[in-house]
């Protein structure tokens, strides 16, 4: 009798399984009709002169949303990561220095692309990134210019820059680009696609016709993941390979350390042992500061990146771990077009989706469905990571990362950051600016007559109402706390050597 009623049971959870699984596969197929029928009826509010870009873009989109319906659960299982292989990433300092006489040949096998689509709002700047000055009144975009004129004038070569732009920062990126027409450089932009923004209960896009909204909130750049896709349509790559270049070195425009590096071009074009590498990112050791970045895994055989938003959340604290997981991408890529080329033509790209969460000033809560270029490894043949000095790794995301490159730690050397020689250790200190006060670009350099002298400073955090005068000058661990209400003025010409200065000096003049 008893067992009759178990199976009873039994059947009875595996209908109300099979029923879930039925609605949840009928509301995904709902959802993907009714995005279709919703950009369907989109397109016909669209500009005529818009029409075809965006139903390229729409296309794209769909394939993307279809692969986020699709992919509930993690892309992958913890228990099935393969330790790395010896020879899956090597180091930098194995690397040989090509011979002078193949440099130029190799320059002009190179394309140079920089990720440009990000604004500079995290920074309370207004337009793109790559337009803040950050070193001797030197844009980022300046910065990458010098590098590629220097090497074009070294070497008698013709290293192309490509910058991918987005809808965000296209238009202000062309109208300085004009000031580079006397420079021995050839500039080349596309576009990368412009997808529209989700509502994160309907699932379906936050506006309902083009022609009526001029608002740029209801579009987002889907991530860098999106560059082979654009790149290709754009008609740059089969162009670049017409050309007879075989490589490109793909950077985030803010990471001022993503230089040319002609070590790791001949290890591409000239490796001591065949086949030569079609994709190779570059990694370096984690610190605790980096603990959320993607590292390099071997699973199914296959060397790929594993990102935190991949990681189950019981192994999470195991992912952030500097002893297991001892490196991390530093989005610094270096890819073969013909690869590219090949991939895209048959469909063979298969990226992770990241769902990136938004929650827009008009109180809607949006999702944007992204992809990042370094999670294509695995598509790749022949893949592998460099392991590379942290100097390759400067990025400036917030204002302590700036005022780290505006300091005295870097001298400027063709378009290059180059570490002070007088630092004592090639690592640089870690800053902690306060976002209330620190926050925004603007404000937080009023705050410092100068940039202080950090040659020898190790940690520095600052918190509240802080203003330094000139000539200041930290060393070792230096905090700096003014509590709610109370404000520090550290005066000029101030040496402060391990000291936690806290409560209310104020430095009047007369």
């Amino acid at each position: 009798m008893s067992s009759e009623v178990s199976g009873s049971r039994m059947q009875k959870k595996e209908r109300k399984v099979s029923s879930m699984t039925e609605f949840k596969e009928m509301t995904k197929k709902d959802a993907q009709m009714l995005l279709t029928q919703e950009l369907d009826k989109l397109l016909k509010t669209a500009p005529d002169e818009e029409k075809a870009q965006l139903e390229e873009d729409f296309t794209g989109f769909k394939k993307l949303f279809t692969k986020f319906l699709r992919g509930s659960g993690p892309s992958l299982v913890w228990e099935n990561i393969e330790p790395l292989p010896a020879n899956a990433v090597k180091t930098y300092n194995s690397l040989e220095a090509p011979s002078p006489d193949q440099i130029r040949s190799m320059l002009n096998k190179l394309v140079v692309v920089k990720l440009n689509g990000g604004l500079g709002t995290s920074m309370g700047c207004v337009g793109p990134k790559s337009l803040i000055p950050v070193n001797h009144d030197f844009t980022f975009l300046d910065l990458t210019v010098q590098q590629i004129e220097y090497l074009n004038k070294q070497y008698d070569a013709e290293v192309p820059l490509v910058l991918m732009n987005s809808f965000n920062t296209d238009e202000d990126t062309q109208k300085v680009l004009r000031k580079y027409r006397g420079f021995r450089i050839k500039i080349y932009t596309f576009m990368q696609s412009r997808y529209p923004r989700l509502n994160k209960e309907s699932l379906m896009p936050i506006t309902s016709n083009l022609a009526s909204c001029c608002d740029p909130e209801v579009w987002y750049p889907p991530g860098h993941g999106d560059f082979y896709e654009a790149f290709a349509k754009s008609g740059l790559l089969h162009s670049l390979i017409e050309e007879g270049r075989e490589y490109c070195f793909v950077s985030n425009i803010d990471n001022l350390g993503a230089i040319v590096d002609l070590n790791i071009m001949n290890m591409l074009l000239n490796p001591a042992k065949a086949p030569h590498p079609q994709f190779v990112m570059e990694v370096t050791d984690k610190t605790n500061a980096d603990v959320k970045g993607g590292t390099l895994i071997q699973y199914d055989g296959k060397l790929r990146l594993l990102e935190i938003a991949q990681v189950p959340k019981e192994h999470v604290d195991e992912f952030k771990s500097v002893k297991k997981f001892k490196i991390f991408n530093t989005n610094n890529l270096w890819v073969n077009l013909r690869s590219i080329e090949d991939l895209v033509n048959r469909d063979g790209l298969d990226m992770e989706i990241i769902v990136n969460h938004k929650h827009l000033d008009y109180g809607l809560n949006v999702i944007q469905l992204e992809t990042a270029s370094g999670a294509a490894m695995k598509d790749f043949e022949n893949a592998i990571g460099i392991n590379v000095p942290r100097r390759r790794f400067l990025p400036v995301k917030k204002t302590q990362d700036l005022l780290l490159v505006m300091s005295n730690l870097y001298s400027l050397q063709n378009g290059a950051l180059i570490m002070n020689p007088l630092r004592a250790f090639p690592s640089v200190p870690l800053i902690k600016l306060g976002d209330q006060h620190f926050g925004k670009v603007r404000e937080c350099l009023a705050r410092f007559a100068s940039i202080p002298d950090l040659l020898e400073l190790d940690h520095l955090t600052v918190s509240g109402d802080v203003t330094f005068g000139k000539g200041v000058s930290l060393k070792g661990t230096v905090i700096i706390i003014a509590n709610h209400g109370d404000r520090i003025d550290i005066p000029d010409g101030a040496i402060l050597e391990n000291k936690i200065v806290s409560g209310n000096l104020r430095i009047l003049t007369h």
